[in-house]
């Protein structure tokens, strides 16, 4: 399901959503951010901000006011072959994965491990055969591969394996460069690749509360020159890094990320950025953070809102769980989560897909589970079609009172087209066909599936010539794939 749109759910009235934009104004005017080095300092003074000698900048309101008109209301995200661009903006709703976990649980043994550049290429693979995930962002840290070409082999991994956007972070300003390179010489180009990205970044550029982390925001001033789409991810946590207090998290987020608009588009005008807060709850008793709170569902509602209220894209946030594996704990609190965001109209909806243990694992059953998850949310937003046709007044007649309509066109017609939604994990068979069946649980089916998808053979992504030039510009760890 593509290009389904959201924005039914609203936990913010009007008069709410005004107020926190305007306290985030006044926070930036006021209070600012502290950004303390060039050229940082020089670009936001040549934009209007006021820069002090400690290198604080506080951003006058007209400034701010300015800046929302130049940001592009929407991005296009591409993909390759014939996976269609995500257009990303308004009401409409995509999902994928995201993270960087540091675990992965095995698929045979079920315990946790470490991730490798295998396991990277994998979960891409499966990203590219589950219909319902959108889009990849990098879910692990492959900590098989050294640190200096961690970037561009994380790239290549991922569109090796799938022809599905890709996302992901880097590490400074020269592995930026080598990935859009790598980018463009798949795509043929760094024109094409500015005007069809099949790539995008995510940058984590803010410290919370209100400081800009300079070594990532030399990364952000590399992409955003380049004229590659970009996430501004500011991940402030209730009662540590903000406010305690839901509204004044939100008000303190808004104005970070207000901050980042300012800051990218005085790098480069109309430069393709997503809002993208990653607001945090943690348990006040341990300050454990708490991915599958349910307030981290209505802080990223509200955040969708505030992202419309100024009409920039939104980067959102659902799908976490606090769970160690897929048990109904993860169930409950992703689906709770996914789908009040997804209601909202998040645009780009990461951690949706493979997430566990609060965004320290992800484990290969859970993405087929949350593709499942992912595709009840998707047909929620597409409603109940009313017309002459699925009224069916015409049909009720023929059958009359006491009849059925088990062999009328009328049914099969539309028992296989998009009024039902059939997920691929649960059993819904009777006890007994169940238990013949082996007895298995909605992990164990899910285990099942991604085993089945593994063995498929998988075609060649980055023809054979395309790679070689790729291999002999990088160091490619992953061995090199021939037509079978």
């Amino acid at each position: 399901m593509w290009n389904v749109e959201g924005g039914v759910y609203a936990p913010l009235s009007k008069w709410e959503i005004t107020s926190i934009h305007q306290a985030s104004l006044s926070i930036l005017d006021t209070v600012g951010v502290q950004v303390g080095e060039e050229p940082f300092l020089q670009l936001l003074s040549d934009i209007g901000a006021e820069v002090e000698k400690d290198g604080r900048v506080r951003i006058p309101r007209p400034v701010v006011l300015k800046v929302l008109e130049m940001v592009p209301h929407r991005v296009a995200l591409y993909g390759r072959d014939e996976i269609l661009p995500l257009d990303v903006g308004e009401r409409r709703v995509y999902l994928g994965t995201g993270g960087a976990a540091i675990n992965i649980l095995d698929l045979d043994s079920g315990e946790p491990r470490d991730p490798t550049l295998a396991d990277l290429g994998n979960i891409a693979w499966l990203v590219e055969n589950l219909d319902h995930i959108h889009f990849l962002l990098r879910p692990v840290v492959a900590k098989d591969v050294p640190a200096g070409i961690l970037d561009v082999n994380k790239f290549y991994v991922c569109l090796a394996n799938t022809n599905k956007h890709v996302m992901a972070s880097a590490t400074s300003s020269d592995s930026a460069k080598d990935v859009i390179e790598l980018a463009a010489m798949i795509t043929g180009g760094e024109d094409v690749l500015k005007t069809q990205p099949i790539i995008s970044f995510v940058v984590s550029w803010m410290i919370s509360p209100l400081k800009l982390d300079t070594a990532a925001g030399a990364v952000l001033a590399t992409i955003v020159e380049k004229g590659v789409p970009v996430a501004l991810s500011s991940a402030p946590m209730a009662g540590s890094t903000a406010p305690a207090t839901l509204a004044g998290l939100l008000a303190q987020v808004h104005a970070e990320e207000l901050f980042g608009l300012v800051l990218t588009q005085a790098i480069r005008e109309e430069a393709p950025v997503l809002y993208g807060p990653v607001p945090a709850v943690a348990d006040m008793r341990t300050m454990g953070y708490c991915g599958g709170a349910v307030e981290s569902a209505l802080l990223n509602a509200a955040c969708v809102q505030l992202a419309r209220f100024v009409k920039v894209p939104v980067y959102a946030d659902a799908g976490l769980t606090d769970s160690k594996l897929s048990d109904i704990q993860a169930g409950y609190e992703k689906a709770a989560n996914i789908l009040l965001v997804a209601l909202a109209g998040g645009n780009y909806i990461h951690h949706a897909a493979g997430m566990l243990e609060s965004m320290l694992t992800v484990a290969y059953e859970q993405f087929v589970i949350d593709n499942d998850i992912i595709g009840m949310a998707l047909r929620t937003l597409q409603g109940i079609t009313v017309n002459v046709n699925t009224l069916a007044v015409k049909v009720i007649e023929e059958v009359g009172p006491g009849g059925n309509y088990l062999t009328q066109r009328h049914t099969l017609d539309h028992i296989r087209g998009s009024e039902y939604f059939f997920p691929a994990t649960p059993d819904r068979q009777s006890r007994s066909a169940w238990e013949a069946a082996g007895g298995l649980d909605a992990r164990e089916r899910a285990r099942t599936i991604a085993r089945e998808i593994l063995q498929k053979d998988r075609p060649v992504m980055i023809p054979s010539g395309l790679d070689q030039k790729i291999r002999s510009r990088f160091h490619i760890l992953t061995p090199p794939r021939t037509k079978p």
